[in-house]
């Protein structure tokens, strides 16, 4: 399990319920749910959940919604001898031999145990009691809405932009797909800041993006509708240019540096994971305002 989490925790009728998120997906404990039943063996409370052929039912067609690499034919195997007197069944055997994501084992004294996806624990908790099932939804959206925990989301987000920005300056730059300059580019005067970004890393200025996406100019710009890898080589090229600024470089100079800059940071970036998760973080935040919205 990645070190790069967020760790939190419920009150679910006085128990005391983790969670983790990783890689933007919030992991809830299995293990404290099972303690709720039994505090002495919670392990076990979980193993018989896992002998059960619903669960092994349930928990394949999760993977195979869920997770383009998981092991059909094995699961199979495991959905056909599930049920029988001879069938075991564990969280790391589970993973192991499936290849599974919705279920995570955490090492440690303190917070450690098996996790699940959220759905996969309500799956759990209703096994469990019906009843419990209903007060941990409750917990877990009240968690999800509570400031103190979004606060940790955002702190961890403006974390994995720290590491981006130490991966650009770090990297060794090999090949560029940032759009490189044409001499007439270079030496046209640009009439504000904002144009001599866009055309360092869009290869255009605010006026031609909208002249080419007349439709989309109607309800934004250009920065309206990038990426958001693009968004954060802007948000570089911002501060470099108002350090050259303020060395007296002249705007074509500028202009070439931002070029080189913006493509030398796509190229570090590209692919980069801590970009893949700020883009679910993002996704997920933009999913919870537009339920808010629709909520009111």
């Amino acid at each position: 399990m990645k070190n790069n989490i967020i760790q939190s925790e419920m009150d679910v009728k006085g128990s005391k319920i983790n969670v983790v998120r990783v890689d933007g997906y919030e992991y809830i404990s299995l293990t404290d749910l099972a303690k709720t039943q039994n505090d002495e063996a919670p392990a076990d409370v979980v193993k018989n959940w896992l002998r059960n052929k619903e669960t092994i039912s349930f928990l394949g067609v999760w993977e195979e919604l869920n997770n383009e690499n998981f092991k059909v034919v094995e699961f199979d195997q495991f959905k056909n001898e599930a049920g029988r007197h001879t069938f075991t069944m564990s969280p790391q055997k589970w993973i192991r031999e499936t290849n599974a994501i919705g279920i995570i084992s955490k090492s440690g004294k303190y917070g450690g145990g098996t996790y699940s996806r959220s759905d996969i624990a309500f799956e759990f908790a209703s096994w469990i009691s019906p009843e419990f099932k209903l007060y941990l939804i409750k917990e877990f959206e009240r968690l999800k809405r509570n400031e103190t925990y979004q606060e940790k989301i955002e702190w961890h987000a403006n974390r994995l932009l720290s590491k981006l920005n130490y991966i650009v300056h770090t990297d060794a730059i090999k090949k560029y797909i940032v759009p490189i300059l044409t001499e007439q580019q270079i030496k046209f005067v640009y009439a504000n800041e904002a144009d001599v970004l866009n055309v360092a890393l869009f290869g255009m200025t605010a006026k031609e993006w909208r002249e080419d996406n007349p439709e989309l100019a109607k309800n934004g710009n250009m920065r309206d509708y990038t990426d958001l890898l693009h968004l954060i080589i802007l948000n570089n090229l911002e501060n470099t240019n108002a350090e050259l600024i303020r060395m007296n470089i002249k705007q074509s100079d500028r202009l070439i540096q931002l070029n080189e800059s913006a493509r030398n940071q796509m190229e570090a970036l590209k692919n980069n994971k801590s970009i893949k998760e700020l883009e679910i973080l993002q996704q997920q935040l933009n999913n919870d305002n537009k339920c808010l919205i629709e909520s009111k």
